[in-house]
């Protein structure tokens, strides 16, 4: 992970352990060079980051300032790191329910822009929040970018294993949200019946390059499941 995502990640750890508010002024650049032992265009860097993830606004010649970043319970849904980061502070459970390296799908080869003959992981897991079902996430990896999963890492993050372990950098995502219904598979997973409202998030990832990776499907609990998107700019 570049220096500056670390620096990053470092500052949103202070702002949440702080409790920091709506309009809380952070250090300057120079107390937060001295804080973390790096440049300043390293800081510079960690701060365009964080307004792109929008935990902070910057206000030039007074400094940058703390963004009500979410409610409690709230998904981000343009969030990048993963669900943990999403709902800190809540228990989260994922229990496997398949995992295999298979061909893709026509629906899969349109999603990732790839050949019938390259393989992908696909994943189905059941999120649980506070012990409360809350969604069913299937996946397709592509093994040429992501070439091993097993149990251990599916049940703990995937996210995490992609950064910390292949140094993947994620470059952006594509999100389409709709309202659909439960097929009776999904439905009993949920302990919700056939035909009950599911919020349906597709989602892209891909690298930095422009390389799709990722395609996930996932069905929340109409009942668990809250969202919000917080824009970037007015411009």
């Amino acid at each position: 992970m570049p220096k500056y995502k670390e620096v990053a990640q470092k500052i949103i750890q202070k702002i949440n352990s702080n409790d920091m508010k709506q309009g809380d002024k952070l250090a300057s650049i120079e107390e937060l060079m001295k804080q973390f032992v790096v440049g300043k265009n390293t800081i510079l860097n960690a701060l365009t980051e964080l307004e792109k993830q929008a935990y902070i606004y910057q206000v030039r010649g007074s400094g940058s300032f703390v963004r009500k970043h979410k409610r409690e319970g709230y998904i981000n849904i343009t969030e990048v790191n993963g669900l943990r980061n999403n709902l800190q502070g809540f228990h989260l459970d994922a229990k496997l329910l398949d995992l295999k390296a298979t061909k893709p799908t026509h629906e899969v080869m349109a999603n990732l822009n790839i050949a019938e003959n390259e393989e992908v992981y696909y994943v189905k897991r059941l999120r649980s929040i506070e012990g409360r079902k809350f969604s069913v996430e299937e996946s397709y990896y592509l093994k040429s970018v992501v070439p091993y999963l097993n149990q251990q890492i599916v049940e703990d993050s995937i996210f995490n294993y992609l950064i910390d372990d292949l140094k993947i950098e994620p470059g952006f995502i594509d999100h389409f949200l709709r309202v659909g219904k439960l097929n009776k598979i999904n439905a009993d997973l949920l302990n919700l019946e056939p035909g009950d409202p599911t919020v349906l998030l597709e989602s892209i990832f891909y690298l930095k390059n422009g390389q799709p990776f990722d395609y996930s499907i996932i069905n929340y609990h109409y009942e668990e499941s809250q969202f919000f998107i917080q824009g970037a700019s007015y411009i």
